[in-house]
């Protein structure tokens, strides 16, 4: 009986040690170290890649939610667009990327992460949060973010590769946290179109206000107290080197009434973000 109850004690330590190590691993977030081989590019390159693909996709299915969050109606994809969408991403894949000029690059990369994420959560959909597709490699990974499902000019790429290993480190701009979308509703909506080298930077520019004039992105409490959304805890380097460095870059794009609330305002109470799919039943059809 004894032996019963201390196999018991040792089983329940084990699992809560187990439930602590995957929520801590899950938590962190991925730094931002450069992959020296996609630093190449051609500057005097008049190279367009066509994103017209990625553009139709996303005019079907993409629509704003009552709460006005960007979703995705993962439910309604047809089989032909999901083949559409795959033979864009082969497409991106046969891309002399390397050959590109810089804004070029930008908008290529963003567009493979997008595609990418979209392409990876309906292999698996239906799903209730991208996170439930474990196919990273390494025991405590979650998700699809570390699976190298991908390949560009030879190199097997994952979805952490493209943000954390070219974009953040290659241009160094906090607004590509805003343009990139993990398929969540905590995440920064996807862009209602592609990117391209013309519209990346009124692209970067809308997504900023909206995500952070948007309760998920930044709220002020009736105690005023400020709560933002994690990606300002995981990647907070990416925006300030303190919070009253992330809070001068929020008030950037704030709208007046929350620069009125933010008056004064010099740290960050409390993170949080909603890993739910950005996919809901969309109820207008």
């Amino acid at each position: 009986m004894l032996k019963s109850v201390q196999d018991h004690s040792f089983g329940a330590l084990v699992a809560a040690l187990f439930y602590v190590l995957t929520i801590s691993y899950a938590a962190a977030a991925p730094k931002s170290e450069l992959i020296p081989k996609w630093e190449a590019h051609n500057p005097t390159s008049q190279t367009v890649v066509n994103h017209t693909a990625l553009d139709d996709f996303l005019a079907k299915y993409r629509y704003l939610s009552a709460d006005g969050i960007a979703q995705i109606r993962y439910n309604r994809v047809t089989e032909a667009d999901k083949t559409a969408l795959n033979a864009y991403v082969r497409m991106l894949e046969g891309v002399a990327v390397s050959d590109l000029n810089r804004n070029e690059q930008y908008a290529y990369w963003v567009n493979l992460y997008n595609a990418g994420t979209l392409k990876v959560v309906l292999d698996y959909y239906p799903v209730k949060s991208i996170r439930d597709i474990n196919i990273s490699p390494g025991f405590f990974s979650s998700g699809p973010w570390g699976k190298t499902f991908l390949t560009v000019e030879g190199s097997e790429i994952s979805l952490d590769n493209i943000e954390h290993g070219i974009l953040r480190p290659i241009w160094r701009d906090p607004r590509t946290h805003y343009v990139v979308n993990c398929a969540s509703i905590g995440c920064p909506d996807i862009p209602a179109k592609a990117l391209t080298a013309a519209n990346t930077e009124d692209i970067k520019e809308v997504a900023a206000r909206s995500y952070i004039n948007h309760r998920r992105g930044v709220r002020v409490s009736e105690y005023g107290d400020v709560y933002a959304s994690s990606i300002y805890d995981w990647f907070a380097t990416d925006f300030g080197q303190n919070d009253a460095e992330i809070l001068r870059h929020i008030r950037k794009y704030a709208n007046l009434e929350l620069i009125q609330k933010l008056s004064g305002k010099t740290e960050i109470e409390g993170y949080s973000y909603n890993w739910d799919l950005n996919g809901d039943p969309d109820p207008n059809g």
